[in-house]
């Protein structure tokens, strides 16, 4: 790997890329996160509306999961054409395929209409799918765009800007949802209300498309192609290449997926759960439909907020997520990515331990357990954007990032909703379990940490492989 310090050319104005890399990000995790948002809210009773209580969250979260499994796949398939063709094109097109997916997903009729039955959760499936092969792709090209157009020893800054899209994506989801929630009777936001999130980010992908075909390519690719050492077959070079490159990459990446589904998909249902077996019967036989003897003998208390209460909760601790991002970037410059990851690894370990105190700390505790864990993953994910770009010369870098950061995906991200309920379910209520698990993954993380290099010289520009 060479460390000579090449200076970028400015292909795109500065402005151009900090925007074409956030709105981007921005609308892919939007319509990631409407998604996971409703596998807890609504889609559990619409698409799996024979099933108990806790049969029909762990079958919502099972779809959710179907878009981690995809996320490899999405990263070879966009990581092929963006290192044979080019980021922009390649841009483009996952920006579509998320569109497109999400927006059907808002046409779909439900399994309570006659007829649909099966047909309803498949292509469920199959939008979900969609979903995860275009973010598969989206995140890298979107950090290369960022960091392949970067001056010199800003690198980590620019990296911070598609790192960005995932709180403002998550806000802007959840933000939505809970007017709707506030502003529609339930009846009505269970019939449709429900669908307007999904519809609406077709407005949002026309604004980025806009924004990103106004693009030209990077100065890093563009230098591969003049000297042709475009590579014919991406993942074939990477996993002979770099093969370990793309093992560190994944496993330095896994703390911080588990951390963040934890604190937003798992959070939100722990949060909303009723606190006691009488309060959920009171719930339960207010909303018309009594506790099944099954449903009883499964339930476990959670913290008993209300849905919009506890989305609110959530949103301010994103808001954290979102200026600890871009505080990360500046950090990661000054002392290294790897250094600064080995501290915030350190500090997700220990917070871990610290999950039954806060816990049990009523409000005042809840909030700081969301705040403190949403700061730690500002500062996890906002060095990402480059440190693992840069474990990967010009060549294969679109593959070989897709694939470790999509990797951790299903390592991470895919299961951590479903273990942590079963590992909630498994201690009764307590959340130790899986403060536990998260200390885990931060273990293997400072490992794959440990065993790194830094990359805080490397030069974009010269790498080949």
């Amino acid at each position: 790997m060479s460390t000579a310090k090449t200076e970028i050319p400015q292909a795109n104005t500065r402005g151009r890329v900090i925007v074409a890399s956030l709105i981007g990000t921005s609308i892919e995790f939007y319509d990631f996160y409407v998604y996971a948002t409703a596998a807890v809210l609504v889609f559990p009773k619409l698409f799996f509306p024979n099933a108990d209580d806790v049969t029909q969250l762990l079958s919502s979260f099972a779809v959710f999961g179907v878009a981690f499994v995809a996320r490899p796949l999405g990263s070879i398939l966009f990581g092929h054409f963006g290192d044979r063709f080019g980021r922009k094109g390649t841009l483009v097109a996952s920006l579509l395929t998320m569109g497109v997916a999400t927006f059907l997903i808002g046409c779909l009729p439900t399994a309570q209409v006659p007829g649909w039955e099966f047909w309803a959760p498949a292509l469920l499936v199959v939008f979900r799918f969609a979903q995860g092969l275009a973010l598969g792709g989206e995140w890298s090209g979107a950090a290369l765009l960022a960091t392949e157009n970067a001056p010199r020893n800003k690198r980590a800054i620019y990296g911070t800007f598609p790192q960005l899209g995932a709180p403002i994506g998550f806000i802007l989801a959840n933000l939505l949802f809970l007017v709707l929630n506030v502003t529609l009777p339930a009846d009505a936001f269970a019939a449709w209300g429900w669908r307007i999130p999904f519809l609406a980010s077709a407005v949002m992908v026309v604004i980025g498309l806009y924004v990103r075909l106004k693009l030209v390519e990077t100065p890093a690719f563009q230098k591969v192609v003049d000297q042709g050492e475009v590579s014919k077959l991406p993942i074939g070079r990477v996993f002979r290449t770099s093969w370990w490159q793309v093992i560190l990459g994944t496993f330095i990446m896994l703390a911080t997926y588990v951390l963040f589904y934890l604190m937003t998909t798992f959070t939100l249902t722990f949060g909303t759960t009723a606190a006691s077996l009488d309060a959920a019967k009171a719930a339960a036989e207010k909303a018309g439909k009594p506790m099944s003897q099954t449903a009883i003998e499964a339930f476990v208390p959670g913290l008993g907020y209300s849905r919009n209460d506890f989305l609110l909760m959530l949103i301010i601790g994103v808001v954290f997520f979102g200026i600890f991002t871009l505080v990360a970037g500046p950090m990661a410059e000054k002392y290294g990515r790897r250094k600064s990851l080995l501290v915030v690894t350190g500090l997700i370990f220990l917070f871990g331990l610290c999950f039954v105190p806060l816990v049990a700390g009523g409000f005042v505790g809840a909030m700081a357990w969301l705040i403190i864990g949403f700061t730690l993953m500002g500062l996890t994910f906002g060095p990402m954007g480059a440190f693992l770009p840069e474990l990967f010369p010009t060549n294969v870098r679109y593959t070989g990032s897709a694939v470790s950061y999509n990797l951790a995906s299903i390592l991470g991200a895919a299961v951590a909703p479903f273990i942590a309920v079963a590992l909630w379910q498994a201690a009764q209520g307590s959340t130790w379990l899986v403060g536990v698990y998260l200390s885990s993954m931060a273990v293997l993380t400072l490992i794959a940490l440990y065993l790194s290099k830094e990359t805080k010289d490397a030069d974009l520009v010269a790498q080949s492989s």
